[in-house]
């Protein structure tokens, strides 16, 4: 039996820009110029969605704050922790 929780969605949805806001969104051009994308965007029940962010190497990963930070020491467990 599989441990996977997605039921046929993506893990980074066609219409992104739909769960980033503006701060989000800003942040996310400037780092992507630096070989940052996202990841994937956790979605918790009755909790606003998480967006994960790797590097272009794929040795980091963070978190992309509602104000727009790059949250690289975040307090969530992740599948591949």
């Amino acid at each position: 039996m599989s441990d996977e929780k997605r039921t046929g969605d993506k893990p980074v949805p066609d219409n992104v820009v739909n769960y980033l806001n503006a701060a989000q969104l800003a942040e996310l051009h400037k780092i992507e110029g630096f070989g940052w994308n996202i990841k994937y965007i956790r979605h918790p029940l009755f909790q606003d969605p998480v967006v994960f962010v790797s590097s272009a190497d794929g040795n980091s990963i963070g978190i992309l704050e509602d104000d727009g930070r790059l949250n690289l020491e975040y307090d969530i467990e992740t599948r591949e922790e």
